[in-house]
């Protein structure tokens, strides 16, 4: 998680900036929903309700997304496709990832006809 930055942008706001912080990235970065995020606050003592979580999820996550990806490093130049078929609603799938050399996965797609040379296509055409 990124470290919150006090800022104007938290001015008028009860909760202090870690709060916010922890609240719109554990939503983001989880698959968790408002009230998810509300029940883990409340287990550590802090009442908040789902409609503020989400109007700071809409005013602080694209700032937190930013940060996140700035952050990152840049996928390697040598990466490769892994295929998988997985069964969603009982039909047949494939499942596409680019994995670059540090095992990174940094694109996904999944296909309801196995094309290899439109998955490299999507990719870049760049794999090993």
């Amino acid at each position: 998680m990124t470290k919150a930055k006090h800022s104007g942008a938290f001015k008028d706001h009860r909760f202090p900036p870690e709060i916010i912080a922890y609240a719109v990235w554990s939503h983001s970065r989880f698959p968790l929903s408002l009230r998810d995020v509300e029940d883990l606050l409340a287990t550590r003592g802090i009442v908040v309700s789902h409609e503020t979580i989400r109007k700071w999820v809409g005013k602080f996550a694209t700032k937190y997304a930013a940060s996140i990806r700035r952050d990152q490093s840049a996928p390697f130049d040598k990466w490769h496709l892994d295929e998988a078929v997985i069964p969603i609603r009982g039909c047949k799938f494939w499942l596409w990832r680019a994995i670059d050399s540090n095992g990174d996965v940094f694109e996904i797609l999944v296909q309801s006809r196995r094309n290899t040379r439109a998955a490299k296509r999507s990719f870049g055409g760049r794999a090993v």
